[in-house]
């Protein structure tokens, strides 16, 4: 990305863009709109600074798994992003 946010998440907060959501399958079949799946990986835009005690430890830039239904979507400057806990993470790949 480009420009940076003008937004800092609190505490344990991560702010996510969601990767593409897949347009074929390994088949070669497109898949419609209303059949895609809500992608499960997305790359880290910012980070709290943790609670305390417990630093975060992801950090901007990382591509990170994520539950399937996890955070809150967001709209800034036109970007659909998400907002979860660092909790809702589950792997940095």
């Amino acid at each position: 990305m480009a420009k940076k946010l003008n937004i800092t998440p609190l505490h344990d907060r991560v702010i996510v863009k969601p990767a593409a959501a897949e347009e074929k399958t390994a088949g070669g079949i497109i898949i419609p709109d209303t059949a895609k799946e809500k992608p499960q990986r997305g790359q880290v835009l910012a980070a709290g600074t943790g609670k305390k005690d417990e630093p975060v430890t992801v950090k901007v830039g990382d591509n990170v798994l994520y539950g399937k239904y996890a955070g809150t979507e967001i709209q800034i400057d036109g970007q659909d992003l998400l907002i979860m806990r660092e909790s809702d993470i589950l792997a940095i790949v």
